[in-house]
């Protein structure tokens, strides 16, 4: 598409779905909407409806799934939408058409988002323009995804990184899989890792404890913000280690010297609680390689419009 021409964008998650447009791979103020799934059709009747209002007429289009793209095709796995080039191209007109997993264009974004949405976790060290950097999503699930940029170019492979094996290095860590195996079947990190992962971990501590009832992640925060509850405080740190322990795991497997971007509203939430030691005592505990994993600058995202951020500068770079 030209560089200058206009688009439309789309992020699409598990409640509600964000349009907005751009023109040079740059959001138009006051261009962004919020729209709930669950009173519409599907993503084409989305983006007919809010194009009709704007009276616009673009060039190119490009959505963001929370969910496995493949092939140019994304699905949701709460709603029942056809996510598809061709219905994109059917809504909107556009010649051009992208369909890019969350955690991709988030990571498109990098680069383009404000230092005062970037809240500082560890330093990490200076590193070249070229280095890869990571992006960590967690919300009501989690995944990531490595950022390369090539030449002019970004690179943001898609992964389901949610899926994984929990990994455990403690005898706290052991005794919390154990009790996640009783009730799901193949554990994986996004089993911890998520907003109702939040909330395993604070009934797997009433369960190690033999008392107290489980709560949901709001009762949780509150009762931590009350001081009301010591276990409450426990999950929390018990959540931020493995956030720790996880983002170590991923950042040895892709080495993002460039720095790890954590993303999503549980991430956000945990933001006064990854800078008390916990996280970077897990994220270092590597023996040896302790000194190593220090290199690895981490931030916290609070950007709500970063993944149609992403989804406008993937499309100036399309030839």
């Amino acid at each position: 598409m030209s560089i200058g021409g206009t688009a439309v964008l789309a992020d699409i998650g598990g409640t509600n779905t964000r349009v907005a447009l751009s023109k040079g791979g740059k959001l138009i103020e006051g261009s962004v909407k919020r729209y709930r799934n669950a009173e519409n059709d599907g993503i084409g009747a989305v983006l007919k409806h809010y194009l009709a209002e704007a009276g616009a007429t673009v060039e190119a289009a490009c959505v963001a799934v929370a969910g496995p793209v493949r092939d140019g095709a994304g699905r949701l796995t709460n709603i029942d939408w056809e996510i598809d080039r061709p219905t994109l191209a059917e809504a909107t007109g556009a010649a051009t058409i992208s369909v890019l997993n969350d955690l991709q264009a988030q990571g498109h974004a990098l680069g383009h988002i404000s230092d005062e949405f970037l809240t500082p976790i560890l330093p990490g060290l200076p590193s070249s323009p070229q280095s890869a950097r990571l992006v960590v999503g967690i919300g009501t699930g989690m995944n990531a995804a490595p950022v390369y940029r090539l030449g002019e170019r970004t690179l943001v492979p898609p992964s389901e990184a949610g899926h994984v094996a929990i990994p455990v290095q403690t005898d706290d860590e052991m005794r919390l899989l154990r009790y996640i195996e009783r009730k799901h079947e193949g554990p994986s990190v996004e089993h911890i890792l998520s907003g109702r992962g939040f909330e395993r971990v604070y009934a797997w501590l009433c369960d190690e404890d033999g008392a107290g009832a489980p709560l949901e992640a709001q009762q949780i925060m509150e009762a931590v913000q009350a001081g009301t509850d010591p276990r409450a405080l426990r999950a929390i740190e018990v959540f931020v280690r493995m956030m720790g322990r996880v983002c170590s795991n991923l950042a040895l497997t892709t080495l993002p010297f460039g720095g790890i971007y954590l993303i999503g509203g549980v991430a956000r939430h945990f933001g006064p609680y990854l800078t008390t030691g916990a996280f970077e005592e897990t994220f270092c505990d590597r023996g040896r390689f302790a000194e190593f994993m220090k290199q690895f600058p981490v931030s916290l995202v609070t950007d709500d419009y970063a993944a149609l951020t992403g989804c406008a500068c993937h499309l100036s770079e399309l030839p």
